[in-house]
């Protein structure tokens, strides 16, 4: 007679691998999209930029803090950015609390005695963190049209002149462009993170948009229509992915995006554990908050299709999709003395195959955008699978502390807007160790993560003791991505 608690264990295990495989179709669905919009090039109406009085007034916000490492570069190239002189301004939106603000008052001052309208905008306090400066700075903001970039990013020349004009056709909300990695190769973890990434700027943002589905603004690296930001509310510092959150409040106005993914804006990636575990919170934190906030105006649209609403609560909820993984993580391993102690319902174990089909989807949709960037051929299959399944291992050696994010979030714990700081790494070589902004104390969560590491080592020997292997690579890929994330965590504090 199978127990109580047995039953219990079972039903949330599969309710977890349930819900992640109903994830998995949607992304096979927005991969159908992506492949068909390759086919499909859609038109969009164009400013006439030989035409000077099509050329509208741009204001380019740069939110920043405490970014004496970064500062300067970033001021160097957007003061590079070709546009009409008269018809663009720079607000440069500091909120530093470090000298860092003197350098870069120097750096606005040098830059606008070559007669380029820039402004250094600070305040003396952090109300709202970024949302806040971005919102203060918009109240004086002369454009018509926002460009929005963050201390680590580096947009082309022409980058103003790539994207402006789409905002010819009076819908258009939003123009949002693809993120570029300065320093991809520099080790496991930019590689993975740029991995993601990729995935993200193809097969999901390119899979929605060409269906006219909910998309969001990436926080930087793209264009707003001051009139949007305004009609849907202005920016709210109530979430901590405040670019998420005005995003759904401005198409849910009706407001449509267009995302680019051919206009690359190259940025630097978090290099080292601290630094990638801090954005990762973040993010997951905000979406939950943003899952909260949103679902029910998504549900009662009266204006969305049933399959965009869907696909809507879907993206706020891809954060979630940690929690389903380290929820099926800890509980396999019971699982397994269950399976190996109640033999006659050995068929029941089979709900395992929903995890491994979503494995495959996941793997089938990440080559097809990999390729995309990559390359075709035996030699980028071969590096992309072992990026693919090192990706994978990582992701859930992060899902313990992104899991404690999402659960916040869902449940309105509030915590403060938490930077990630930038290193300039490929310029500093190794002096970047000397950063300031680098936190020096190892997480809270780490002791646990180490714990996580021999529990699953515990399910490996578990498995060799009732001859059963059926959930070895599963908990190798534990394994290696606790370890690596518990091992990392000890390095540049």
């Amino acid at each position: 007679m199978i127990s109580t608690l047995s039953y219990i264990i079972l039903i949330i295990y599969s309710i977890a691998i349930l819900l992640m495989f109903l994830y998995g179709l949607a992304q096979l669905n927005l991969l159908f999209n992506y492949l068909k919009s390759k086919k499909t090039r859609k038109k969009h109406e164009q400013f006439d930029f030989t035409n000077p009085n099509e050329i509208p007034h741009i204001t380019i916000q740069l939110p920043i803090y405490n970014e004496k490492y970064v500062v300067e570069r970033l001021l160097i190239q957007v003061s590079k950015l070709q546009y009409p002189s008269d018809k663009l301004e720079i607000q440069v939106l500091d909120d530093s609390t470090d000298d860092s603000v003197i350098q870069t008052s120097k750096l606005v001052h040098q830059i606008a005695q070559t007669g380029i309208a820039i402004k250094h905008i600070t305040r003396t306090n952090r109300i709202g963190f970024k949302a806040g400066a971005l919102k203060e700075g918009l109240a004086i903001a002369k454009g018509e049209f926002i460009a929005i970039f963050d201390a680590d990013f580096l947009p082309e020349k022409d980058w103003l002149l790539k994207t402006v004009p789409y905002f010819k056709n009076d819908k258009i909300g939003v123009v949002q462009t693809r993120w570029g990695h300065l320093n991809k190769k520099y080790s496991i973890l930019t590689k993975i993170q740029a991995f993601a990434l990729d995935a993200h700027f193809t097969l999901e943002q390119v899979g929605r948009n060409s269906k006219l589905h909910l998309i969001n603004f990436n926080g930087t690296a793209g264009i707003w229509r001051k009139k949007c930001i305004l009609d849907a509310g202005n920016w709210e510092s109530d979430t901590l992915t405040e670019d998420l959150d005005l995003s759904y409040r401005a198409q849910l106005k009706k407001w449509e995006f267009i995302f680019l993914e051919d206009v690359v804006t190259p940025a630097e990636l978090p290099a080292i554990l601290s630094a990638a575990r801090s954005q990762q919170f973040r993010w997951n934190k905000g979406g939950a908050e943003n899952f909260v906030k949103m679902k029910h105006r998504v549900m009662n649209s009266t204006s969305l299709p049933l399959k965009t609403k869907l696909h809507g609560l879907l993206h706020l909820l891809n954060s979630s999709m940690f929690l389903c993984i380290f929820t099926m993580a800890v509980l396999s391993i019971p699982v397994l003395f269950i399976k190996n102690q109640y033999s006659h319902i050995s068929l029941y174990f089979d709900i395992m195959v929903f995890f491994i089909v979503t494995s495959i989807i996941f793997f089938i949709c990440y080559w097809n955008t990999y390729k995309v960037i990559e390359g075709k051929g035996f030699v980028n299959f071969s590096k992309y699978t072992g990026l693919f399944f090192t990706f994978y291992s990582i992701a859930m050696g992060f899902s313990f502390q992104n899991s404690i994010a999402v659960l916040e979030g869902l449940f309105g714990k509030k915590s403060e807007f938490i930077r990630t700081p930038k290193l300039n790494i490929e310029a500093l070589k190794e002096k970047w160790k000397e950063n300031s902004y680098i936190s020096k104390k190892i997480s809270k969560y780490t002791i646990f993560e180490g714990l996580l590491m021999l529990y699953f080592l515990f399910g490996l020997i578990a498995g060799y003791h009732f001859n059963d292997f059926a959930l070895y690579p599963f908990h190798l890929m534990l394994i290696f991505g606790f370890s690596f994330v518990f091992f990392n965590s000890f390095k540049n504090t």
